[in-house]
């Protein structure tokens, strides 16, 4: 089984794992409602690393969570993986960062979960998954009216899940819509998917590998001061 060191920036949760196969060795995560990951991500590889008999050394690849999500996040995390993978001369595995939501909800055959990661004013980044977790619509950042997710609605209960899920409450009202906002993206979700891809050899090419984005960065502008 592969030992692997999950990373989890995409969102404000700073997350980390060490994984053998897809069982949880140790976690460390932090979410204190704002950006704190240049601060804590490096103490946080090293105190999950320090927390088992398991050196960098041992490991066998490294998973980044690749988005959509912040910006800043999603740079911090994968830069930081890419320097530990090309350090440690293994693989860097990507996990896509709407999957990690969804598979924080239990699901029956006939459900669907739908991750919300929030984005600018009524803007989500979303996907639409099945109870096997396979995504069955591609992932949009989108504003979200009352007509959102219609035909997925009419066919029976979809769970709107992740901090994106918030703002949808007053808007999308049909009987068979449920809201989960308390979750976030976190590494102990990305092991079941991080193993996998180990065992499939499906490594991402260490000198291009970018973030999945889905839009492009817009600098806000400077506060000017006045005397």
């Amino acid at each position: 089984m592969a030992t692997i060191l999950n990373i989890e920036t995409a969102t404000k949760n700073c997350s980390v794992s060490l994984s053998k196969g897809e069982n949880i060795l140790a976690i460390k995560e932090l979410n204190e409602g704002k950006f704190s990951h240049s601060e804590k991500l490096h103490s946080f590889i090293l105190d999950v690393m320090r927390s088992t008999d398991i050196s960098l050394k041992d490991l066998d690849a490294i998973a980044i969570s690749k988005g959509p999500g912040s910006y800043t996040g999603l740079r911090i995390g994968v830069s930081t993986a890419k320097g530990l993978c090309y350090a440690l001369d293994i693989p860097l595995i990507s996990v896509p960062t709407l999957e990690i939501v969804a598979r924080q909800i239990s699901l029956d055959a006939d459900e669907l979960v739908v991750p919300l990661l929030d984005a600018r004013r009524m803007e989500v980044y979303s996907g639409v998954f099945d109870h096997n977790y396979d995504q069955i619509r591609g992932t949009e950042a989108e504003i979200i009216e009352a007509s959102s997710f219609g035909a997925f609605l009419k066919k029976g209960n979809v769970y709107f899940a992740g901090d994106g899920a918030e703002k949808c409450k007053n808007i999308i009202t049909h009987a068979n819509a449920r809201f989960v906002d308390s979750i976030y993206p976190s590494a102990k979700e990305m092991p079941l998917v991080s193993s996998k891809k180990f065992r499939s050899r499906e490594f991402e090419d260490l000198a291009y590998f970018e973030p999945f984005y889905l839009k492009d960065f817009i600098a806000g502008k400077p506060k000017q001061y006045f005397k």
